[in-house]
């Protein structure tokens, strides 16, 4: 998924005055940031923290439920848990996180 595809760049609300601003990796542009780091004591969160926006980190986390979904992740586990680091350390600041092999797409309704 290349960044900020599939959206018009003006679609996002201003930045509410006062709210923490970064220049989000995703969408290329000064968004709104996260109110706190994700996976706080882990490097990768931090990174979040610093990179991404809350508008793209809302991205990820449906990303994310996809993955569980299709994966069948048990988050209890180490492997899982391991796994979606790396898929969202792609999603922001890699290739991109690829979709699973046999993924269709759900029907618009």
């Amino acid at each position: 998924m290349a960044c900020g595809t599939g959206g018009n760049p003006d679609q996002f609300a201003p930045i509410p005055e006062g709210a923490r601003k970064v220049f989000c990796v995703k969408f290329q542009r000064e968004m709104e940031g996260l109110t706190e780091v994700p996976f706080e004591g882990h490097p990768l969160g931090q990174r979040i923290y610093d990179n991404v926006s809350k508008d793209a980190w809302k991205m990820w986390v449906e990303h994310m439920k996809m993955l569980m979904n299709e994966y069948r992740l048990n988050l209890g586990t180490k492997e899982a848990q391991e796994f979606l680091i790396q898929q969202m350390e792609q999603y922001f600041f890699g290739a991109g996180a690829a979709l699973p092999p046999d993924f269709v797409a759900p029907r618009a309704k």
